[in-house]
């Protein structure tokens, strides 16, 4: 028999403004107000590329706000790169890249924890490479067989 996954239960109950203070402190950001444009550029840029039952848990782990922006955007039909996240994300902001991959890396560090070990894998086993960083984990490749 399988264990059931369990919520996180040290941020199950987070709310949109103690996600907010977590993000400001994640990424030293001067700031709630930039915090928060951190927050939802990059739930924007997420809800492109989430697809079925992750998608909805995700937004079901995080707090209302921070669910609907997630949950705002139509999936895009082709799924970028880690690294292709964060290059559309800076121009869809008017960013550069360093700046993206900033707020995304502190974004996602709070939002890994929202949605627990269990959720996480199962977003990241549906994203192509590069994903595991942004969210602060190891990358683990898989051996490619011989040809």
């Amino acid at each position: 028999m399988y264990a059931q996954p369990q919520p996180n239960p040290s941020f199950a109950a987070m709310t949109f403004d103690q996600m907010l203070e977590r993000v400001r402190y994640e990424g030293a950001y001067p700031t709630r107000e930039r915090a928060e444009e951190a927050v939802r550029t990059v739930l924007a840029a997420l809800g492109r590329q989430l697809v079925g039952d992750e998608r909805v848990d995700l937004a079901q782990a995080l707090p209302v706000e921070a669910a609907l922006t997630l949950t705002a955007q139509v999936p895009d039909t082709e799924q970028l790169t880690g690294w292709g996240f964060v290059k559309e994300m800076a121009a869809r902001a008017g960013t550069s890249p360093a700046v993206a991959r900033w707020d995304t890396g502190a974004v996602l560090a709070v939002v890994s924890r929202l949605a627990g070990p269990d959720l996480l894998g199962r977003i990241l086993r549906g994203l192509p490479g590069g994903y595991a960083l942004l969210f602060g984990q190891a990358e683990l490749r898989q051996p490619q067989p011989a040809a």
